[in-house]
Parts: structure tokens; C-alpha cells; sequence
């Protein structure tokens, strides 16, 4: 789901406000420079008020701030920012690559503290090559469109980089039938191995219909896979230790949703087309 403005919007938007703020308010008669007679009768205020005791105050309250921005700093920021309107959207990107500086710093952080689970899980599905330099670790969902979409960008990526590792981590999120195949995958591989469960992962992630009982029997069949065997393995405390421990990790990266992809230590959250993982991947390689 997306908002309708992007943060940047947001944020240029919020700016823009507080600035037009500070310009409205020291426009016209209320915000002009004093003139030196006023600038006098504001001076004698301030010392008659500096010069008597302060209020006392209820236990617990606090002062309130003052109403009004200086007049002579206000006309200044006014004057300057509709000379220099400009300067609204340099802050804004001077914001964003502070926050993305201090995400990155943080995601780095997760990944290395979650390193073994991510990169050493012998429950996980390893592919494209597996003495590669770089590791993809993918979270997916089998009923998530985005991870569909997806699909042939990893394709993509394991073809045009030979030394990409990919691991790939169920994490059923979005109901009955996520769980469902999520379970059916997973016991695939641990019954059939690397290459079966890299049949039936593209197979459910290319598939477009509802995920039932009757559609699994009918892969495992097109598969030629032992169903009797991955049903009673679906239903284990093995399959759901799987599924927990996916869902765990997750939670300790802050992963919130699916695709969510990790790269070296960076963090890619949401679906991004396979020119965005080269660069991920060339920078993991720094």
C-alpha cells in the first residue's frame, strides 16, 4: 500500500508550511521591524518585566513558550527564504540521507548480530551458487504479489552474477493458505531435496489461484513427490519449528513484510527490480 505522498513530500510539505508560518508571520504591520521609538518602548518592557518576580506556578506546570518569533529574525528568515526557496529542498534531501545514513547504520548492525541465523540455517533452501561471495537472503510469502513479481528478478540476478549465493526463508504472513504452502515447501526439500523444492517454490510463486489441499496434491503428482509422506511432514513440530524460528528472525531484523531482501548487511525491504540488487551486490563486495 502506498501513501499518498512520499515522505519526501511529507517533509517538503511540512517545511513549506513552517516557512510560509514564519512568512505570515512577519508579514504586514504585526510582523514589520520596529521603528526605533518601538524598539525603545520594547526594550523598557523587557527590563520593566525582567525587573519583576516571576509567577509562581501550580506544582507540576510549565511555562508556556513564547507566542511570537522575534521580529527582526523572522523578517530575516522571510527575506531570505523567498530569495532562496530552494533551500526548503536541499534540507528535505540533507534529511533523507541523514535518516537512510542512519537506517543503513542500523540495519548493519541486525544483520550482523542475526548473522548465523541468516547465512547458516541448514533447514533453508541454498541456491545459485553456493561458494558465491555474496549471499541473498529473501523472506517470502507464497500468496504475496510482490514476491511474484520477484521471482524472475532474482532469476534474473542469480544468471547475470555467478557468485550470488540465495537463501530463501518462508515467512507465512498473510493467512491460511501462506502457512499452507509455506509448510508444503519446506517439507519438500527436507523429504525430496534442493532440486524438488526448487520445482515446487517456482511453481507457487508463479501460480495465481487459491492454495488448497486438492491444488498441492495435484503438484506433488506433476512432481512425482511421495504426498503421504510430505502431508505427515507438513503437520510436525519439525516443519512449525521452521516457520517460528523464520518468523522469530524476522522480528529481531524488523522485518515488517515480504519481500524483504538482505544483502550483505544491507536490508532491501519491498520489491525492487534486479539492477537495484547488481548494486546491492557491489556494494556488499566494498
Amino acid at each position: 500500500m502506498t501513501l499518498p505522498l512520499s515522505d519526501s513530500a511529507l517533509i517538503g510539505t511540512c517545511l513549506a508550511a513552517t516557512a510560509l508560518g514564519l512568512i505570515v508571520m512577519t508579514s504586514g504591520g504585526g510582523g514589520a521591524a520596529p521603528t526605533p521609538d518601538t524598539a525603545a518602548q520594547t526594550e523598557t518592557a523587557a527590563s520593566e518585566t525582567a525587573a519583576a518576580p516571576e509567577p509562581s506556578l501550580p506544582f507540576g506546570a510549565v511555562p508556556a513558550a513564547p507566542d511570537a518569533v522575534d521580529p527582526e529574525f523572522g523578517a530575516q528568515v522571510r527575506a531570505y527564504l523567498l530569495q532562496n526557496p530552494e533551500v526548503i529542498f536541499e534540507a528535505v534531501a540533507e534529511f533523507e540521507r541523514r535518516t537512510a545514513q542512519s537506517q543503513g547504520d542500523m540495519d548493519a548492525a541486525l544483520v550482523q548480530a542475526n548473522a548465523d541465523a541468516l547465512f547458516n540455517d541448514p533447514r533453508s533452501w541454498v541456491g545459485g551458487n553456493p561458494d558465491g561471495d555474496v549471499t541473498l537472503v529473501e523472506f517470502l510469502d507464497y500468496k504475496c504479489g510482490f514476491c511474484k513479481r520477484a521471482l524472475p528478478e532474482v532469476k534474473a540476478l542469480m544468471e547475470q552474477d555467478p557468485n550470488i549465493r540465495v537463501i530463501i526463508k518462508e515467512l507465512p504472513i498473510l493467512g491460511p493458505e501462506s502457512e499452507l504452502a509455506a509448510r508444503f515447501a519446506i517439507s519438500v526439500l527436507e523429504l525430496a531435496g534442493p532440486d524438488a523444492y526448487d520445482s515446487v517454490h517456482v511453481e507457487l510463486m508463479e501460480y495465481e489461484g487459491a492454495i488448497t489441499p486438492d491444488y498441492l496434491e495435484d503438484v506433488a503428482s506433476d512432481l512425482d513427490l511421495a504426498l503421504a509422506d510430505i502431508v505427515d511432514l507438513m503437520e510436525s513440530d519439525a516443519v512449525s519449528t521452521v516457520i517460528e524460528d523464520n518468523r522469530a528472525l524476522a522480528q529481531r531484523l524488523q522485518i515488517s513484510g515480504t519481500p524483504t531482501f538482505v544483502m550483505g548487511e544491507q536490508m532491501i525491504r519491498g520489491f525492487v527490480p534486479v539492477d537495484n540488487m547488481l548494486q546491492a551486490a557491489a556494494i556488499a563486495r566494498q
